[in-house]
């Protein structure tokens, strides 16, 4: 349910004077414990340890995104606002409500704000912190652990450039630039994910598409680390 902005004034400014009194000092915000977040289906939820590194207190707001091909709402995010202390830790619980059993891994994404009262010649108002967005890997039950899961994509040459097709059951997180081989000029991929079942085209020109043999990729893990590049092989 949307938090309305009313709702936050009254909630920051439950104790204006001991947080006006502390002096605002450049700060990262509110910093999750780790850069992704992993739902296994078999558990039903996970958590997440939020820190305050702000010299005051502030808000978290915690909410779940979607992505633009997965529009299904399966997160509940509790607490989605909570009152954190400086220095200290906010635990933030997420729930899995699938309606049915997950086939393949879903990707959705969490956002967590500061949200910390400032004071200006018009009297008390919000101040947004930092937005932190991370990924949530929403994991099916019983479903192996791949450790590559980028090996399992198929690239193959078209009129107008490459398709890449992730035939797998996982989710597929690399960087957005690739080398197309031979050559050392980078291209783009869309963006930064293939999910399950899916098919990106890429666009190349003419001269650089008709002799790309391979594909170097810079992949990351489930968990968001860079590993080494990968070459993989275009089918003709």
């Amino acid at each position: 349910m949307p938090i309305s902005l009313s709702l936050l004034f009254k909630a920051a400014l439950l104790c204006p004077l001991a947080w006006l009194s502390i002096a605002i000092a450049h700060s990262a915000g509110m910093v999750p414990q780790t850069p992704v977040l992993v739902v296994e289906e078999g558990v039903g939820e996970a958590v997440m340890n939020v820190r305050n590194t702000d010299l005051h207190p502030a808000l978290l707001h915690s909410s779940v995104e979607n992505v633009e091909q997965d529009d299904e709402i399966l997160l509940l995010v509790t607490p989605p606002l909570a009152r954190v202390e400086a220095g200290s830790i906010q635990q933030v619980r997420f729930i899995l409500q699938n309606p049915r059993s997950l086939q393949v891994e879903r990707l959705k994404r969490v956002v967590f704000e500061g949200i910390a009262p400032a004071a200006d010649s018009s009297g008390a108002r919000v101040s947004l912190g930092i937005r932190q967005n991370l990924p949530v890997i929403l994991r099916p039950a019983g479903l192996a652990v791949e450790r590559e899961p980028w090996k399992r994509l198929s690239w193959s040459a078209t009129p107008g450039g490459l398709q890449v097709f992730n035939p797998s059951p996982y989710v597929v997180r690399l960087a957005k630039a690739f080398v197309p081989l031979p050559g050392s000029e980078m291209a783009n991929l869309p963006r930064t994910y293939i999910l399950p079942g899916e098919r990106l085209n890429i666009a190349l020109p003419l001269s650089t598409s008709v002799r790309t043999m391979a594909v170097r990729i810079y992949p990351a893990t489930t968990y968001g680390f860079s590993v080494e590049h990968f070459d993989a092989p275009v089918t003709r």
